[in-house]
């Protein structure tokens, strides 16, 4: 470990939810859903925001779909329109197009088609699949295909510039997976003409633009959701329930903790010195969106651009939003007040090879304050009081006075057999991505919609970040969004964009 930016003393111990034996839902991020059959009107955005009021008032009730109902006949379908046709954007996009109430009508990125992007149908592996605009439009196309008599359909329109499309394009809907340095731009170009939104996680690149696209979501009005698909699960209900119901007690720590990362970290310290040829079919300038200009390399694109803190957020911003969305409203947690970061050999450049980062957030009512650890890197918690040998510790762990609850079962087991099952007191999720399919036709908000839960969660990840880059401990004003303690880390909350590129 690097000693001039070293862990912090005196972690508090504990463990984490289920990374070992079942992988919580990490595993089941892009499994399919099954899409609602079943006929419903389409809805106008205008019809749309008439009913958002009323519409927050429904329970989520998990539904399924009659066998044998007819599909939705296209004029009522709600049009899609998906940016950033990488490997997520392509998995988000298959998912999407087995709904019969959504029609993909146009696609959108910067790359026109070429290989190395990674998979992630995490049932056939991570392999490397080609991936770019025109293969997003001829899988749509061969999709629609499939249902016509000709056998043929070419009603997708392909995009290199997503503004472009969204000034072209009367769509009620827009994905969009691109890097994380364009994730708010393009979303907060979508609800400004009144666009649904389903956005990759993180919300933003940054705590400014997180709270920023949760304030436009809010005044626009329309339905939102966050790719963090394990808010949906059955554990997440298990979890909030449990301490809901007492199972622990009153919660005053939390240890989450995320393995090595799944891209390959680079092999050189600051930015690579050569400056090869831009890939033909690349507009590297559109790729580079609103973060500082440099040279093309393939240590940025497709998919390491995660490491780089000018375009991705690290192991905390990529899988922060899935780890910790239950453990921010199983605790209804806030703002935290007070946040520090350590890690491995800092670069300027290059998120850490291990981050270590500490919040603590004040007393909600009835309920204690609470310490929330964050291990990356493959760095873990001490192991709970009470876990049996051998036992691997999962990746989320609450320490309660009365007990553990590590993912969503009681430590030790013999506790979680004599326990059983919480009182049913939740609404179960018909599906992650189906919560907002519902969402945009009139339904109730989803369960990771940007204003109610997901703008603040992504602020909280984003503000390990700031601590971390600081090198410092940071007291956090939440509703000021003002670090008061040292101004310089304010810089840390957004960037200047370059000049073309706004919110």
């Amino acid at each position: 470990m690097d000693k001039a930016h070293g862990f912090p003393q005196n972690s508090p111990a504990g463990n984490l939810g289920r990374r070992g034996e079942q992988e919580t839902d990490m595993n089941n991020l892009t499994s399919s859903v099954t899409p609602a059959r079943g006929r419903r009107a389409r809805l106008s955005r205008r019809a749309f925001l008439g009913r958002t009021a009323a519409a927050a008032a429904v329970t989520i009730l998990a539904r399924r779909a009659p066998a044998g109902t007819k599909a939705v006949p296209p004029s009522e379908r709600t049009t899609l329109a998906a940016i950033g046709m990488g490997g997520q954007g392509l998995q988000d996009l298959g998912t999407f197009l087995d709904f019969p109430e959504i029609q993909v009508v146009a696609v959108c990125d910067v790359n026109r088609e070429s290989g190395g992007y990674l998979s992630w149908n995490w049932g056939l592996g991570k392999d490397r699949r080609i991936a770019g605009r025109e293969p997003a439009r001829r899988r749509v196309e061969a999709h629609y295909g499939k249902q016509k008599p000709s056998g043929t359909y070419t009603g997708c329109k392909a995009y290199t510039d997503f503004r472009e499309l969204l000034a072209g394009e009367d769509v009620d809907a827009v994905l969009v997976a691109t890097p994380d340095h364009v994730h708010a731009v393009a979303t907060m170009a979508a609800l400004s003409g009144g666009k649904h939104v389903f956005c990759e996680k993180p919300l933003a690149w940054s705590v400014e633009e997180a709270r920023r696209v949760a304030e436009a979501t809010h005044k626009a009005g329309v339905a939102t959701q966050l790719g963090n698909q394990g808010q949906a699960s059955e554990e997440d209900r298990l979890v909030r329930e449990m301490i809901a119901d007492g199972a622990i007690g009153p919660v005053r720590e939390v240890h989450v903790w995320s393995p090595a990362r799944f891209w390959a970290y680079p092999t050189w310290e600051g930015r690579p010195a050569d400056t090869p040829p831009v890939p033909d079919g690349l507009d590297w300038d559109l790729w580079l969106g609103p973060a500082p200009e440099r040279p093309y390399h393939p240590a940025y694109h497709p998919w390491t651009w995660r490491n780089w803190w000018d375009f991705g957020t690290g192991v905390l911003g990529d899988l922060g939003c899935h780890k910790l969305s239950t453990v921010v409203k199983a605790l209804e947690l806030g703002h935290p007040v007070r946040v520090q970061a350590s890690s491995t050999k800092m670069d300027p450049e290059i998120y850490p090879l291990g981050v270590i980062a500490r919040y603590e957030f004040p007393a909600r009512g009835s309920r204690p304050p609470v310490t929330l650890s964050w291990y990356d890197g493959g760095l873990k918690p001490p192991r709970p009081k009470g876990l049996e040998p051998g036992r691997r510790i999962a990746d989320v762990t609450y320490i309660g006075d009365e007990g553990v609850l590590m993912g969503h079962r009681l430590v030790p087991e013999s506790r979680m057999k004599a326990y059983g099952r919480p009182p049913r007191t939740l609404p179960r999720s018909p599906g992650h991505y189906k919560e907002w399919v519902d969402a945009c036709r009139g339904g109730p908000p989803a369960g990771a919609d940007f204003f109610r839960h997901t703008g603040l969660l992504t602020e909280i990840c984003m503000l390990g970040n700031v601590a971390l880059r600081a090198g410092k401990e940071l007291l956090w004003d939440g509703p000021a969004m003002r670090v008061t303690n040292d101004e310089k880390a304010n810089r840390f909350l957004g960037r200047t964009y370059r000049d073309g590129w706004s919110l």
